[in-house]
């Protein structure tokens, strides 16, 4: 109990009847025995009346304190027992306000929390920035579309000048742009200024809706006419001339029917290879913005394809050398394409190497200093084929490029298995090197991270 409060009371109570008393014995107006005794009487009372109110005081204030700390069991405690009517009503009034608010805000609360988890659940990258224009709040959808690229992203200058028009006429904002980072990407952007704010601060939201996936199907389907129209005119000319041979001159002429029909097979199985590997290439592309989550042994599926190219292999008198550590760990991979990357450079090696050569595939760590700093494997294909001229080496990657057109057609090349290998690396975060020196052969190298450490 406060001292100061407690004299304060008390003269307040005492001060005027006190001096009333004094004055009469004074004055003579009264008799000192009796007035004396109501003095002791006054200050006994004040005293006692004083000691009631300042507890009660202190209770109500006990009460306030404890009604804007949201404590409701220390609130009962503090709100016991007020001795003087008045101050009993107030406090009761203040606890009953006191547990409507502290409701409210447990039902604010948790329209807090299933906001949060409504923004974090949404499909579209979704972030919350500041009058810094600082991330205050990035959804689930955003930090696994970016990671660690958020900052990046925000730095487009495409990006910036929307959120800055946004923040200077308060209106709606949208642009198109695209990002290079982890792997090219078209994205819509929207801006929307939030007045008032948002409790922690948000001023703005930015809404990144992917269209990578909408943008690559329309260049596909033209490409996909614009490559197939091409690359089906030859065949499907052979074809029509033979079956016009057929019909006509050779009509009556066996030896040459199944001489042209030989060709007609070969022309028809090319044909098909193509369409299977534009379909492929369609289907890499269209996920290619999306990393995979697969945990894929790499020496396993190079085992396992080096078994099913021993016909081939056989057939070349080539000799397959594979050299595989014993201890990689797993990368996190798609093992469909993973497969399909080794085959079509396994694929290449010994179709384009001599026959009775060797084509080697090391599978290994990744050394400190070429690479990328994470933790990665390297895959590495070589052949001692007659290697590879340094103009072509960059282009290599296109599709439908051939270094010998001639030689690729006869191989039963298509022109497009290193751009196959190309999109699967890119969707793996992973990076493909080729090296070729001519009359020496060829080494294709695929750098791929490592897959992250279960946790638990």
């Amino acid at each position: 109990m406060r001292p100061g409060l407690l004299l304060g009371s008390l003269l307040a109570i005492c001060a005027v009847p006190s001096a009333v008393l004094l004055a009469l014995i004074a004055t003579g107006s009264a008799a000192t025995g009796p007035a004396l005794a109501g003095l002791a009487v006054v200050l006994v009372a004040g005293v006692s009346l004083a000691l009631i109110w300042v507890w009660d005081i202190e209770r109500l204030a006990e009460t306030l304190r404890h009604a804007l700390m949201e404590n409701s069991r220390a609130l009962a405690l503090a709100a016991a027992a007020p001795r003087l009517p008045p101050i009993e009503r107030v406090t009761r009034a203040i606890e009953r306000l006191a547990r409507t608010l502290a409701a409210r805000a447990a039902q604010v609360e948790h329209l807090l929390r299933a906001t949060e988890t409504i923004v974090d659940r949404l499909p579209d990258p979704l972030l919350v920035l500041g009058e810094d224009r600082s991330v205050r709040r990035a959804n689930e959808a955003a930090r696994a579309a970016f990671g660690g690229e958020i900052a990046a992203v925000l730095r487009n200058p495409v990006l910036r000048a929307a959120i800055e028009r946004s923040f200077a006429q308060g209106t709606p904002q949208t642009a198109e742009l695209t990002l290079p980072v982890p792997v090219p990407r078209e994205v819509r952007a929207i801006v929307l200024l939030l007045d008032p704010p948002l409790a922690d601060g948000g001023r703005a939201i930015v809404v990144l809706s992917d269209r990578t996936r909408e943008r690559m199907v329309e260049r596909m389907r033209a490409d996909f006419v614009a490559n197939a129209s091409h690359e089906l005119r030859t065949p499907l000319a052979s074809l029509m001339g033979f079956i016009e041979t057929l019909r006509g001159p050779a009509a009556d002429d066996p030896p040459a029917q199944q001489r042209f029909l030989a060709i007609m097979a070969e022309q028809a199985e090319r044909m098909n290879r193509l369409i299977d590997d534009l379909l492929s290439l369609s289907r890499i592309e269209l996920t290619e913005h999306q990393p995979p989550s697969e945990r894929v042994d790499v020496p396993d599926v190079v085992r396992r394809l080096a078994a099913a190219f021993e016909p081939r292999v056989r057939a070349r008198r080539v000799r397959l050398d594979l050299q595989l550590a014993d201890d990689l760990p797993p990368v996190t991979a798609d093992a469909d394409q993973l497969e399909q990357v080794v085959q079509n450079l396994v694929d290449n090696a010994v179709k384009y190497g001599p026959e009775g050569g060797t084509v080697r595939v090391v599978a290994k760590h990744a050394l400190p200093g070429r690479w990328p700093s994470r933790p990665g494997i390297v895959l590495a294909v070589s052949d001692e084929g007659p290697g590879i001229p340094k103009a072509h080496v960059p282009r290599l990657t296109e599709r439908f490029y051939r270094v010998d057109k001639g030689r690729s057609r006869t191989a039963g090349g298509t022109g497009l298995g290193l751009a196959i290998v190309k999109h699967i690396v890119n969707r793996h975060r992973g990076q493909l090197v080729i090296e070729s020196e001519e009359g020496k052969g060829s080494t294709f190298t695929v750098w791929l991270p490592l897959a992250a450490e279960k946790q638990g």
